[in-house]
């Protein structure tokens, strides 16, 4: 927009309607004076109107382009562009181009290797050579089912990772295996083999399996639920189907063929891993960075360029939106990449590497905490003004009306479309191109200095507020996004993964660009404290309003510039990992193998992942609760005590999860122990039903109905695959291998293009248990096994053998949804709701301590005294994760009360992440010096007992959303609110800088603890009123009803 349009523009403002919604607010744009800049790449200092370009939305895609498109869509018919055969040309061209596409994706390639693996698999079943190698049991098809399992669409990290559990797993079994068979065969010798198979069947059936369901639940990983479901089906075909163990015989031969075709599964996946187009998770994770990077880039520029304008059009563009999703799951995969990085640099001996770029992920995770910050920062100008423009829309001050055409009209013609007017929240930057000439720019600077220097002795509102810092602000703020954009745009690779392209100008830029910022920033600051209207002043909401507006600003600022220098550390880290990959030759170490050296290295491993459980200050727990037994206790109350603190290991959940884990294995595997049972649990193949039920078998309802509904669909649609598969080849080793790698396409789409792991692995666990083993039979010698005359034998019946397959897994699921539900079931609403609970009284017990009066006091001596240490901010994040799982557990557990509230919850869980956002937000401003200067010290002074106030007032209402959560009730009406309490502490800070003067001693930079605090109690204001908006939806509000005595 010119100066000319923009003058005449600002001469229709006074004319707006009444109706206008704020949602529709436009901004009139006035200029902003010419910012001095550093260019990253040069170093040059540079003075100059310039332009923060926003991704998506200056393509000429904006709101604009949006109101163009039709609302309706005719429905295009097949002839409106041609004939009926160069539509279906068309049509035909456009599928093959899309196959194509998908076929040459990560995905589709993915796929293929998967079927190739899968092939290479089946080849222990058909190759006689190969099936000889394994000896004459049926089993041979368990080399296909590893590649199900463990299959190569993974990076090799992943795999070498997936190699090592899968060893780990034979080993476990084969250890079980041995163990039972010693125990038979000690007690058949004393005649007491009963005895013997009730140790087995209790300790290593039910303990074993129970120990496997622990692991599985305690690490909560999908290579680690794999390697489970592995060694499950080696214990269970040894223990329950062999016979060694009931005939208290030593027999190795199961176990050793066990051991043959897990390698040879292993060794097929890893072959077409690291053959068939490699997948290196180095190169994955090089590329995240340069993902992250640049969605930084963008995020910053947008939301810079939102704060500046006033208006959050751009935040709240669906463009804007889609881009900070996609950032926001490329940086939660980066720990994942990283841990997989992890297994190739172990195995390459670059374990130094592997370091540098932990401290990479860790620095990126810092960046984008600042990134929240800025956001959260912009969030409250927007709301801050709005506020104030829906309560007092048209009111302004007369005197102020110099300011208002100088700094912005109040009201402004909507672009859109002449003679529709609307409403002006705050006036915004108008960024000049940069094409614009010297002559213009000397003209905007010599225009707009003096007028705006006139305005700063005389705002009065909260928009003229933010008028001023930005006027003075936001130069010096644009030119550091500029600068910080620049460097992002060009990290941190180049072409080749392994090199390093960091400009060598880039750090010094940065430099001179954080100094120049500070200087322009402490200068600016000056100039609007010296508004002669804020002493004046009498209303204590009026003065709120000011300092809310100068914390917005300033914290805004303060992030900005940690941000930059968060930013100046990553490039130290990335210099760090250049040097490191350009030594030739390359320095290799093997350390990791020396695990009894390699404390402090699990130690930095674990830090980063967020391991090691949190707890509460020794002053925040009852005596009794830390092990100390009162003295007014009597001796029989301290001996109950003791015993119930000694058996608290058995109320965790994990482990009532394991022991019923346990006890429906053994249930189920009873029959295979005693003769007169052992028949039909061969003939029925309940080894097949057992591994079911462990694959079934999850923590919750909600889980194992999941999985129990997609098994069960799974097995339907392998039963049917395979019958069609066998009667169209007859047998026909050829056919049958060729319509069995087209089966496994299918299911390795389920699986890796959907992610429906469980229901696409049933699929050809179904298919492998049937077709496979139906086909070794039919090649078998007069050396076979003659418990397989039940199924036809040398001419096997494909019916017969599907129907008993297919029990076997109904009955094996149906049994693990029913131990699941009757032995101690765990809800995984009850469990929600709990943990929810828990996690609020957690946060009011941190927020209770009082962030600010920590630095007040004295450097803490030990991390327990800590506003919240690192492991504890780990915890929490780790702990609100887990309860997103439950959530999507609980919307599968179906009960009569009604459906599970998801969308409810998953609004309060985005809530309390924000809320645990703005946590961390505080840890930081607080972490960056824990002792106060002698300036913040006095201002904190100062404001004590309003920050206690406010505090407790939070603490209290973390406190009444656990309670009504728990207790399913209603919130009280009377609930207490935190604005009023957060306007009292504004009001001091604004009492205090009123009374005391330029002599006190006390900076602006002085302030920026209290600011910071201002903003992150404003923005749990804002969540824990939605969450409580939230508990109202679901329990309503006090009434009659719920007070009758009843």
């Amino acid at each position: 927009m010119s100066n000319a349009e923009a003058s005449n523009e600002a001469g229709r403002g006074g004319m707006s309607r009444e109706g206008d919604s704020p949602t529709a607010r436009r901004f009139l744009r006035t200029n902003l004076r010419p910012a001095t800049l550093i260019l990253a790449r040069t170093g040059e200092r540079v003075k100059r109107n310039f332009t923060l370009r926003t991704p998506g939305l200056l393509d000429g895609r904006g709101s604009s382009y949006f109101e163009r498109e039709p609302l309706l869509r005719r429905r295009s018919s097949i002839l409106d562009h041609g004939g009926l055969v160069e539509k279906i040309q068309l049509r035909t061209r456009e599928l093959t181009k899309k196959s194509y596409d998908f076929a040459t994706s990560k995905t589709g390639i993915g796929i293929f290797k998967c079927s190739i693996a899968y092939l290479l698999g089946s080849m222990a079943t058909f190759v006689p050579a190969i099936a000889a190698m394994l000896g004459p049991n049926h089993g041979k098809h368990m080399v296909a089912t590893v590649t199900v399992y463990f299959h190569p669409a993974r990076s090799a990290g992943s795999m070498h990772r997936a190699t090592i559990l899968a060893f780990v797993a034979v080993a476990y079994a084969a250890f079980i295996s041995f163990t039972s068979m010693g125990v038979s065969i000690f007690f058949d010798t004393h005649e007491l083999l009963t005895l013997g198979h009730i140790i087995v069947l209790l300790v290593f059936v039910g303990g074993g399996l129970g120990f496997v369901g622990w692991l599985k639940q305690s690490f909560g990983d999908p290579l680690v639920n794999v390697a489970c479901s592995l060694t499950s089906l080696s214990m269970i075909t040894v223990l329950t189907k062999e016979g060694a163990v009931q005939t208290a015989k030593f027999s190795h031969d199961k176990v050793e063929q066990v051991l043959k075709m897990v390698i040879m599964g292993i060794l097929a996946s890893t072959a077409v891993n690291l053959i068939v187009k490699p997948i290196r998770a180095r190169n994955e994770l090089r590329d995240s960075f340069i993902k992250t990077t640049d969605s930084l880039g963008e995020m910053l520029v947008v939301i810079t360029k939102a704060f500046l304008n006033g208006s959050d059009f751009e935040i709240q563009h669906p463009v804007f939106k889609d881009a900070s999703k996609r950032y926001s799951s490329v940086l939660g995969g980066l720990p994942d990449q990283l841990r997989q990085a992890k297994y190739e640099h172990y195995m390459l001996g670059t374990e130094r590497e592997y370091e540098i770029e932990a401290r990479l992920v860790r620095c990126m995770q810092k960046l984008a905490h600042n990134i929240g910050a800025l956001r959260g920062a912009a969030t409250v100008q927007f709301k801050l003004v709005a506020q104030f423009f829906d309560t007092r829309p048209f009111a302004t001050p007369a005197r102020s009306s110099n300011s208002i055409n100088t700094l912005g009209s109040i009201a402004s013609p909507d672009p859109g479309g002449p003679g529709q007017l609307q409403s002006n929240v705050l006036p915004s930057i108008n960024e000049t191109p940069e094409e614009s000439s010297e002559n213009d720019d000397m003209l905007n600077s010599t225009a707009t200095l003096p007028s705006v220097q006139s305005a700063i002795e005389i705002a009065s509102s909260p928009p003229e507020m933010f008028s001023m810092f930005i006027a003075h602000l936001g130069p010096p703020m644009k030119s550091l996004a500029y600068t910080l954009k620049q460097i992002l745009d060009d990290l941190p690779f180049g072409d080749n993964a392994d090199e390093i392209d960091i400009n060598s100008n880039f750090r010094s830029s940065l430099i001179d660009a954080i100094e120049l910022f500070r200087k322009s920033r402490k200068e600016g600051l000056e100039l609007v404290y010296r508004n002669r209207e804020l002493t004046r002043t009498r209303s204590m909401d009026r003065a709120a309003d000011y300092e809310e507006v100068a914390a917005s600003c300033g914290y805004f600022s303060s992030s900005l510039e940690d941000f930059a220098e968060d930013m100046l550390v990553y490039l130290d880290i990335l210099e760090e990992l250049k040097i490191e990959t350009e030594q030739h030759p390359r320095p290799r170490s093997w350390w990791w193998l020396c695990f009894w050296r390699n404390k402090k290295g699990r130690a930095e491993d674990n830090f980063a992942a967020g391991a090691g459980e949190a707890t509460l200050s020794t002053a925040e727990q009852p005596a009794h609760l830390l092990g100390s037994v009162p003295a007014d206790w009597d001796q029989t109350r301290r001996y109950t005590y003791r015993i119930w603190r000694a058996l608290r290991w058995f109320r965790r959940d994990d482990v009532k999860f394991a022991i019923k884990v346990g006890v429906g294995a053994a249930l189920y595997a009873l029959p295979s122990f005693v003769p007169a049972w052992r028949p039909l649990y061969g003939h029925w193949r309940g080894e097949w039903g057992l591994l079911s039920y462990m694959l079934v078998c999850s923590m919750t309802i909600g889980a194992s109905n999941t999985t129990g509904w997609q098994r069960f669909f799974g097995t339907c649609i392998g039963a049917v695959s395979v019958i069609v598969t066998w009667v169209v080849s007859n047998g026909n080793p050829f056919l049958l291998a060729f319509l069995g790698w087209l089966v496994s396409l299918g299911c390795f789409y389920i699986i890796v293009g959907q992610g429906k792991g469980p229901m696409g692995r049933f699929i050809l666990l179904t298919y492998n248990l049937s077709a496979l083993y139906a086909y070794s039979l039919l090649i078998q010698d007069d050396d076979h096994d003659h418990d397989d005359e039940d199924e036809g034998g040398i001419n096997p019946e494909i019916w017969e053998i599907v129907l008993h397959r297919v029990v076997a897994v109904m009955t094996g699921c149906l049994w693990g949804i029913i131990v699941t539900r009757l032995i101690w079931p765990i809800s995984a609403r009850k469990k929600l709701k709990d943990g929810l609970t828990l996690l609020w009284l957690r946060m009011g017990l941190i927020w209770r301590r009082d962030p600010l009066s920590m630095i007040l006091d004295g450097v803490p001596e030990t991390p327990q005294q800590l506003y919240m240490d690192i492991r504890e901010e780990f915890e929490l994040h780790r702990f609100l994760g887990y309860l997103e799982s439950l959530r999507k557990s609980a919307a599968s557990e179906y009960q009569l009360r009604g459906p599970f509230p998801d969308d409810e919850m998953k609004v309060v869980l985005e809530s309390t992440r924000h809320m645990l956002d703005a946590f961390h937000a505080m840890n930081v401003v607080i972490m960056k010096d824990l002792k106060a200067s002698a300036g913040e010290a006095e201002v904190l002074r100062w404001t004590r007992d309003e920050r206690n106030q406010l505090s407790l007032r939070i603490s209290h209402l973390f406190s009444v959303l656990a309670s009504s959560l728990k207790l399913e009730y209603p919130l009280n009406d009377a609930v207490p609110k935190i604005e009023h309490t957060r306007d009292r502490l504004l009001a001091k800070i604004f009492e205090f800088k009123k009374s005391a003067g330029p002599r006190s001693g006390v900076t602006d930079e002085d302030y920026e603890l209290l600011y910071a605090y201002a903003l992150v109690t404003g923005q749990l204001s804002r969540h824990i009123e939605s969450v409580g908006q939230e508990i109202e939806g679901l329990f309503g509000v006090l009434n009659e009803d719920n007070l009758k005595l009843q």
